[in-house]
């Protein structure tokens, strides 16, 4: 219980200043389009250097939890995700918005963060040893496998139809390849220099997502602008605790897949609310809901997001391990404060250690607090008309793209998946399962030419991907997801058919 025993530190004048700030700061980042939490860290981390270094721990920790949280802000309001793992997020969000119900979406996604983040934070102190072996066990076998039970949602994650969803997901797999391998160092699909250090995934989230709903509302004309304008429902916050409540079980499968997927090195938490938000669609007693602004899609998708955070950090803290690109950026800040993270950090470092999962803890809760208080200010975005809104989601859109390395090419790369991503969606795809095969390609191609490297020089490929009760886990639950996914969509059409006939 040495948790407790550090909690004081957290609330002198200077740890909860620098607490707020991170919290606020963090929360205005991350509902900035193209400032991941990755880079809003590293935007940080200079101001932490005349600090001590919990202190500096405690402001990069706050920004990371809430600028994880603000990304949906502009991905409902917006239908922009303010970070990869805001994606799951605009399924729903923005079309409760649309709706006039953004209070409400907003109220729900900060609820359900606070609620997968504590949890997360808890299992951070409480289960640190046993996480991290358990986190050891996975190999690139295992990622592998991982990264192809991510590719199992793609077929049913909002599109018209299966084949479809795997289309849309194929294109994605395909755009992950452009550039330089990085194995061999072979070029692939190099057309423009634009993309030769291949399509970051910040600006194609961008495109993808912001420049569709720019051209259509382009393409609206000079309407009545009050026509244009949505009402804005208010809320109650009260009725949000109790909504919360009543889909629990949207926030218990959220808050779990999200740790697990924290906990895994390298796995990354930009899926951790893709797979939440499908496995939410197949357990809900109202998936044929989902993807028409259904509030359990918004709770599954942000309780995962956060739930993520703290078992992110397990392998760092205790392997010197980092557990996603963020915890990678922590890292340095420890580092340059002279710790080294390992086993004795919680020996030789404890006030520091045990301060920084205290602010963590007491900062998912100062997240929520202040994410209700703007969630009906934030809201009344949905006022502005259609005419404006392009304007000012266009110029977000531009300086997202370039911040990531002030590089027009990225802002080249935006506009044309944006482009291309407009007349996709007119025949039917969707974004959500592109992004998802761009994010995934990576991953899966990386660890399986590790596990072939490692295979072909030990037990064979056959044995080395098919052996081990790790292995055939997630084999099993790819074979599930696809299984369930098929019968679905054969559910869905025999029951539009019976409909059809009546």
């Amino acid at each position: 219980m040495q948790f407790l025993y550090y909690l004081d530190d957290v609330f002198t004048i200077t740890n909860f200043a620098l607490l707020l700030l991170g919290t606020v700061g963090g929360l205005i980042l991350g509902a900035t389009p193209g400032l991941s939490p990755t880079m809003a860290v590293a935007l940080l981390i200079p101001f932490t250097f005349k600090l001590e270094p919990q202190q500096g721990l405690i402001l990069l920790g706050a920004a990371y939890t809430s600028t994880v949280a603000g990304g949906a802000v502009s991905a409902i309001l917006l239908k922009i995700p303010g970070a990869p793992a805001n994606i799951a997020t605009t399924l729903d969000g923005h079309t409760m918005a649309q709706k006039g119900e953004g209070a409400r979406a907003l109220q729900l996604s900060f609820l359900a963060s606070a609620v997968g983040g504590i949890f997360g934070v808890f299992l951070l102190i409480f289960l640190t040893p046993v996480l991290a072996k358990w986190a050891l066990a996975f190999g690139p076998s295992h990622l592998f496998w991982m990264a192809i039970l991510g590719v199992t949602v793609i077929g049913t994650l909002d599109s018209s139809s299966v084949v479809k969803g795997l289309l849309a997901g194929c294109i994605g797999l395909w755009l992950s390849t452009i550039g330089f391998d990085d194995i061999m160092g072979a070029q692939r699909f190099i057309f423009h220099d634009a993309v030769a250090g291949g399509i970051n995934v910040i600006p194609a989230l961008i495109g993808l997502f912001a420049i569709p709903q720019v051209i259509m509302m382009l393409t609206k004309g000079r309407t009545d602008q009050s026509a244009e304008v949505i009402t804005v429902k208010k809320h109650p916050i009260g009725q949000a605790f109790r909504e919360i409540i009543a889909k629990r079980t949207a926030v218990i499968i959220g808050t779990i897949t999200g740790s697990i997927i924290g906990l895994i090195p390298g796995v990354g938490g930009q899926i951790a609310g893709l797979v939440a938000y499908d496995q939410s669609k197949k357990f809900s007693k109202e998936s044929e809901k989902f993807g028409t602004g259904h509030s359990e899609g918004v709770i599954a998708a942000e309780s995962a997001n956060n739930a993520m955070v703290g078992p992110s950090l397990v392998p760092l803290l205790t392997l010197s391990i980092p557990g996603s690109p963020t915890a990678a950026v922590l890292l340095g800040g420890l580092l340059i404060h002279g710790i080294f993270p390992g086993p004795d950090l919680f020996i030789n470092y404890p006030a520091v250690a045990w301060t920084f999962i205290d602010s963590m803890l007491i900062g998912q809760i100062l997240m929520c607090i202040f994410g209700l208080y703007i969630a009906g200010l934030a809201a009344s975005v949905a006022r502005v008309p259609h005419s404006v809104m392009a304007g000012l989601v266009l110029g977000l859109a531009v300086f997202g793209s370039y911040s990531v390395q002030n590089s027009m090419g990225d802002v080249y790369v935006m506009a044309a998946l944006g482009i291309g991503m407009y007349f996709l969606e007119r025949f039917g795809f969707s974004a959500a399962p592109l992004v998802l095969g761009l994010i995934l390609g990576p991953i899966a191609e990386a660890n399986f030419i590790q596990g072939s490297m490692i295979a072909n020089a030990t037990v064979g490929m056959g044995t080395y991907f098919f052996s081990g009760w790790l292995n055939w886990l997630l084999i099993l639950i790819v074979l599930a997801s696809v299984s369930y996914s098929i019968w679905m969509e054969i559910a869905q059409r025999r029951y539009t058919a019976k409909e059809d006939i009546v």
